[in-house]
């Protein structure tokens, strides 16, 4: 794996973290699953609204398939080595305090990929790995799931243990490798935007 340069000084498991699409199959304890969302349930929120949920399926569950199946076929062809897939929903409304009822979140999607980063830190921390995706039927997956009017499918993420590259198809085997970033000078601005 090609070392991750930072411009700046920071802790070194944000340069781990990476999507792997290789994983070895090896299954994880629920335990341990839920020390991933342990972490994400300590993300920041407006108002304290936490409008994520995870749908969990672990592999050789009866789950497994049916969530396997609202993937797009290309991400079915290496997520099914995965020992998780957990599809993150987010409701679109929250109560804010004081009030009495629901008005609509603007943050919800924001919010929801907060707690995303976090499950994805402390994946890499515990020995996990993440691939988060959009690759996916989100028609079926609100379906599927069970959802309700007022929430929204995000993404999808698979978690496993990292595998080695060869077991991928030739084509995906090449972009097995962290991908780079933009300059930070590119993607923070003192002052007003400056369109590229």
């Amino acid at each position: 794996m090609p070392d991750r340069v930072a411009d700046y000084p920071i802790d070194s498991v944000f340069l781990e973290r990476w999507s792997p699409r290789a994983f070895t199959g090896e299954a994880i304890p629920e335990a341990e699953l839920f020390s991933l969302f342990e972490a994400a349930r300590w993300a920041p929120s407006a108002y304290n609204s936490q409008p994520w949920r995870f749908l969990y399926a672990r592999r050789d569950t009866p789950q497994w398939q049916p969530f396997l199946d609202i993937l797009i076929e290309f991400n079915r062809s290496w997520v099914k080595n995965a020992a998780a897939l957990v599809f993150v929903i987010s409701k679109s409304t929250m109560l804010p305090p004081g009030k009495d009822r629901e008005v609509p979140s603007h943050s919800h999607s924001f919010d929801s990929g907060a707690a995303w980063g976090a499950l994805g830190v402390q994946a890499v921390k515990s020995g996990w790995a993440t691939h988060g995706m959009v690759g996916l039927d989100f028609d079926k997956a609100f379906a599927d799931l069970g959802l309700v009017e007022g929430w929204r499918v995000e993404a999808a993420i698979a978690i496993g243990r990292r595998g080695d590259r060869s077991i991928l198809p030739e084509a995906l085997q090449a972009r097995e490798t962290p991908s780079p970033r933009l300059p930070v000078k590119v993607i923070a601005m003192e002052g007003k935007f400056r369109p590229e």
